[in-house]
């Protein structure tokens, strides 16, 4: 009656983790979603066991909800779960376990870190005057080969461990990921902030003089961590009045 999972389910189940969302609500956020993408799986493992298949269904339309994109990692574990015979209610407190921190790991990793980090990047090369096709073709290809990477990552890692998929979360240190990114993203940030206040064509107007305070600057945060960030408030406050005023007395 249980059949192992084959690499078409796993496939399938893959593909339909990218329409997670689609029938996203307020009752049970991901919980639809989640069964659409199991339904390959669990047709496989109960085959024509329509009774078992129709309860297993039931259960993964209850409410779930992670970030969109390491979901993936409580999909494989979950159909590694069910093709092992698990006990439905471990399998329902598993899901309950992982949620939270699937949640909390990707909004690190991926709102806060990779999203910002190749966007900046992105308005880096315009302002260094790369074509506008250029630019959105680095995003779409940069953005796309991490985010898929990761779902694809995560799949691989819950069928392999299932219950102990924690482990592999662990091992992976996508916090530590994230915090390692980071400093590179506000760097960049800083040079695309002195290209924007520097000159009306990017940085090549600007000079190297933007460039150069942006390495210095990030390099006394990093050195200085909290130390730093009370004198630099002040003197930025004290530049930006100080051109305010000279452009009223003028």
């Amino acid at each position: 009656m249980r059949g192992p999972l084959s690499r078409v389910a796993v496939v399938a189940t893959f593909l339909r983790s990218f329409l997670i969302q689609g029938s996203w609500n307020y009752h049970t956020m991901l919980g639809s979603g989640f069964a659409f993408a199991m339904l390959p799986g669990l047709r496989r493992i109960f085959g024509s066991d329509s009774e078992r298949m129709d309860a297993s269904v039931v259960r993964h339309l209850e409410h779930f909800n992670a970030h969109p994109y390491l979901v993936s990692v409580a999909l494989g574990a979950v159909l590694r779960l069910e093709a092992d015979g698990t006990d439905p209610e471990v399998v329902r407190r598993f899901k309950l376990a992982v949620r939270g921190p699937l949640g909390s790991v990707g909004d690190t990793l991926v709102w806060a870190t990779w999203l910002p980090g190749v966007a900046v990047s992105a308005l880096a090369l315009h302002w260094l005057g790369v074509p506008g096709w250029m630019v959105a073709a680095f995003f779409l290809q940069t953005y796309n080969v991490g985010h898929i990477g990761l779902r694809v990552w995560g799949l691989r890692a819950g069928l392999r461990a299932g219950h102990d998929v924690g482990r592999s979360l662990a091992a992976a240190d996508l916090v530590g990921l994230a915090r390692r990114l980071q400093p590179g993203i506000v760097l960049a940030l800083g040079v695309l902030s002195g290209a924007v206040l520097g000159g009306e064509d990017g940085l090549a107007e600007a000079g190297i003089l933007w460039s150069v305070l942006a390495v210095v600057g990030f390099l006394v945060g990093l050195s200085g961590g909290h130390r730093t960030w009370r004198p630099a408030a002040v003197a930025t406050v004290a530049a930006i009045g100080a051109i305010a005023g000279w452009g009223v007395i003028t």
